[in-house]
């Protein structure tokens, strides 16, 4: 298959590339910047941009929408350019998909969405999700967009997946990210800060396993469906500073600061349909992938200290 991937250059995006270069689809990368391997054809395509978008995906059998504004705080900055991004520009993709009759449209959401769930008890797929308490922008985003996505399943018949992300880690994230920025400050010497008692937890999901699932989804019981792709086994952010601290500076010392408002406070989240009708489950342990986190870490401080000449 032809599969174009938008956000192609970012941290979950390059995995996926890499995913579906193994299984054989030819790639189509869209970004505003190159992705990490030369082995795809790159499209300089902005999301807002709808022709350069049709341009783009034309020919394409699938088109995997990984483009978005994720930063949180960003998003809380930017609402109203958070919403044109995640948003319009999913509408944009979609209307692209319609109009190169491309045969499916994947799309990136996430775990979030389920802080605006109602009732008690794990969450799934068909949990309805409340108009108000997501508390934050960039939940209300991600909801919108999904809702974007299966308007145009129910009025154009574009064939869909919707992906709910667990917290991707793993090797090549974004320094701004949480546990990027513990290693850093535990590298560094100072104290990891945690925001509020850290308490609130993530089923994180190590990211190679989050890009086997993009694959399956390619198949034909996953039209129209939404999968959770959840981590296995819940994670505290406690846990998190901890596990670094251990493995990157045992006499490091952890700090706890004001929690901030919106903040994803977790819910027990059910993959077992991704599990019945796909054969996914996320099977790589917190502690094992931050080992390989690491190891990718050092490997790259080793690299750039000897580029620089230290």
């Amino acid at each position: 298959m032809k599969i174009a991937v938008t956000g192609a250059a970012g941290f979950i995006g390059s995995h996926v590339i890499d995913r579906l270069i193994l299984a054989g689809h030819e790639v189509v990368a869209l970004d505003t910047r190159p992705p990490h391997r030369l082995d795809v054809a790159f499209r300089e395509v902005d999301i807002v941009d709808l022709p350069d978008l049709v341009r783009a995906t034309a020919g394409c059998d699938a088109v995997f929408h990984l483009a978005a504004v994720s930063n949180v705080n960003d998003a809380r900055a930017d609402p109203v350019g958070t919403m044109e991004v995640n948003v319009v520009g999913t509408a944009r993709v979609a209307e692209a998909s319609r109009r190169n009759h491309v045969g499916r449209t994947v799309f990136a959401s996430t775990v979030w969405v389920y802080s605006a769930a109602t009732g008690e008890g794990p969450v799934r797929e068909d949990t309805p999700l409340a108009t108000s308490g997501s508390e934050h922008v960039y939940t209300a985003s991600k909801i919108a967009a999904e809702l974007t996505l299966s308007s145009f399943g129910e009025l154009f018949g574009i064939e869909y997946t919707i992906l709910r992300y667990g917290i991707p880690y793993g090797p090549r994230m974004r320094d701004e990210l949480v546990i990027p920025r513990f290693v850093a400050r535990a590298a560094a010497g100072e104290a990891i800060t945690i925001h509020g008692d850290g308490l609130q937890y993530r089923n994180y999901v190590y990211v190679a396993d989050l890009a086997d699932a993009h694959v399956l989804a390619l198949r034909p019981e996953a039209a129209n469906q939404i999968f959770n792709l959840e981590g296995p086994a819940p994670v505290s952010v406690r846990h998190v500073a901890e596990t670094v601290r251990d493995l990157v500076n045992p006499t490091g010392r952890i700090e706890f600061i004001a929690a901030r408002p919106g903040d994803y406070e977790g819910r027990e989240v059910s993959a077992e349909k991704t599990a019945d009708v796909l054969g996914w489950r996320a099977s790589t342990p917190f502690d094992e992938g931050m080992r390989l986190y690491l190891d990718w870490w050092r490997d790259t401080e080793t690299r750039g200290s000897e580029a620089s000449g230290a």
